[in-house]
């Protein structure tokens, strides 16, 4: 008898690029599916994309509760409706509470090499710092910032000449695939 597919639920608050490359990858051959896409910004393009492929949606936006705990307390009562085995975060810009950490396995990908340059701006915080390599790192989310146990990590060198934009774009090029694989190992490990 097959083993029962593993119920991804993706956050997402942006273009869906992250979405789209787990979509692209078939996530049905790694033994998983992808059954709900979330969201904090009510009509972003990456709801739009996972709407094109039949996957229900919802937002929860964090201006339609009285408080941040308030706010979690939603989040963490919408994830529980889609029963996810794992919730992957893709380009999800809020930080998330204790009481969603905790109660759920939740992986990101991070666009520097943990633990140096965590928070909103790590390309730019590696430029400033003049190291000579940078990266991804994919981890399981905790009650920190980018503080996780590290699952895998691929390195990106910083060139002559690099700025924001073209760091980031090796970045994104490099994290993608790699976030997909990672993915992919874990739902093994899951199953």
């Amino acid at each position: 008898m097959p083993a029962r597919a593993v119920r991804i639920v993706v956050l997402a608050s942006g273009r869906g690029s992250t979405l789209r490359a787990i979509l692209d990858a078939d996530p049905g051959g790694f033994g998983a599916r992808v059954v709900a896409a979330g969201t904090d910004v009510k009509g972003c393009p990456a709801m739009a994309h996972a709407e094109e492929h039949g996957i229900e949606t919802f937002a929860v936006g964090l201006g339609d509760f009285h408080d941040r705990a308030a706010w979690n307390d939603a989040l963490a009562e919408s994830l529980t409706g889609h029963r996810p085995d794992l919730v992957v975060l893709a380009g999800f810009m809020r930080i998330l509470g204790p009481g969603v950490v905790r109660r759920f396995r939740i992986v990101n990908t991070h666009p520097s090499l943990l633990p140096s340059f965590p928070g909103p701006h790590p390309v730019r915080d590696a430029l400033a710092a003049g190291v000579e390599r940078t990266g991804v790192t994919v981890h399981w989310v905790d009650d920190g910032v980018d503080t996780g146990p590290v699952i895998a990590q691929a390195e990106v060198s910083v060139v002559a000449g690099d700025d924001e934009a073209s760091l980031t774009a090796r970045i994104q090029a490099v994290e993608k695939p790699f976030y997909v694989a990672a993915i992919r190992q874990l739902c093994q490990e899951i199953r």
